[in-house]
């Protein structure tokens, strides 16, 4: 067994790394709260610059970011419009529900990516028996889809029949910068047609926690309430922004690594025999894998792989997802392939028990 876990569950597996720990370590803090930490403020601000918003606001996780946009631009009974594996639908407790009151409306877009054809269809006629469609929201990249990135001309298309609509538009941008990373578009011009987008910061960046909001001064100044109503205010919170700080000056670029090492995992899996892959069908950091026909379920091969210091993402009987992300090297790809050769070649040469009859 490896000495530590090769972690591939998900991205949020993640750890700051020592330089990162130091900049917290020596952080100037104040009061989040009263809007009085320096690094928070420094950090805000940074973010509101690199996605060419008027102004931003720390948050303590990503969820927080999503259903504090919600409710600023909802109302009770009104709908939001969004892919059916958004993680706003499928992995967010029905926040929606609980703390907008909103009702969702799912597309079923093509790796999590719908058009402007679609949400043209989805919004509602302008009658008082149904709900008022109010807001598009857009995930980039795809989290369940496979980490599919959202083209540019796609987004103006989507966004720009919101607006002829009178709804707004809101960009789950989870990994937003992992789409900027892989194709060489600039967070900024992903961000420029919505009216609110967010980054997360402990995923791909590597911080320990947290994620900035950013959007016009009128929205983050309603955003700040409802961080206040959700619990979201913090008092000397500059420890964790400074992470963010280091992770924005620092590891925004390395993200291509990311992509590199996922790339080479995914070609590596579809060279094992019983393994289904389409390694061609990814470009960040997200992959998922067939494993149906390797006499395992993915249950019994993660077991097996987690044996020998290596851990996947079971979705379900047969279905595996990997998440490469700034834990995990080229020489981390080999050694978890390696491993997976290993227990798939076992389990190919271990004869089957027959069941006695009676």
């Amino acid at each position: 067994m490896q000495n530590r876990l090769i972690d591939f569950a998900s991205d949020t597996k993640s750890r700051p790394t020592d330089a990162m720990r130091a900049a917290m370590a020596a952080a100037e803090v104040g009061d989040e709260q009263a809007r009085e930490d320096p690094t928070v403020n420094r950090l805000c601000a940074m973010a509101a610059e690199l996605l060419g918003k008027d102004d931003a606001v720390f948050l303590p996780s990503g969820k927080m970011c999503n259903q504090v946009a919600y409710r600023v631009h909802c109302r009770p009974g009104d709908e939001i419009i969004l892919d059916q594996w958004a993680h706003g639908v499928n992995s967010e407790a029905g926040g929606i529900a609980a703390l907008s009151g909103a009702n969702v409306r799912v597309l079923e877009g093509d790796h999590g990516v719908f058009d402007a054809d679609q949400v043209r269809a989805a919004i509602r006629p302008h009658r008082p028996d149904v709900p008022r469609s109010r807001l598009v929201s857009v995930e980039q990249t795809t989290n369940r889809a496979g980490g599919a990135i959202w083209p540019l001309a796609v987004i103006e298309a989507v966004t720009g029949v919101a607006r002829e609509n009178g709804l707004a538009a809101h960009m789950d941008g989870a990994r937003l910068l992992n789409a900027q990373a892989a194709t060489g578009i600039a967070a900024r011009d992903y961000a420029g047609p919505f009216d609110s987008v967010w980054i997360d910061l402990s995923k791909g960046l590597g911080c320990p926690v947290g994620g900035v909001l950013a959007g016009s001064a009128r929205f983050i100044e309603e955003a700040w309430r409802f961080k206040h109503q959700f619990g979201g205010a913090m008092r000397q919170a500059g420890f964790l922004a400074a992470a963010g700080v280091y992770a924005l000056e620092n590891h925004v670029q390395r993200l291509a690594d990311d992509h590199d090492n996922a790339r080479q995992l995914a070609q590596g899996l579809a060279a094992i025999p019983g393994i289904e892959i389409d390694p061609e069908a990814f470009r960040t950091n997200i992959i998922f894998f067939d494993v149906s026909r390797t006499g395992l379920g993915a249950d019994e091969l993660n077991a097996h792989l987690i044996e020998r210091g290596v851990r996947f993402q079971t979705l379900d009987a047969k279905q595996m997802r990997a998440v490469t992300h700034i834990d995990v090297g080229a020489d981390d790809v080999s050694t978890a392939l390696a491993a997976v050769r290993e227990v798939i070649g076992a389990a190919a040469t271990t004869p089957k028990r027959e069941s006695r009859s009676r």
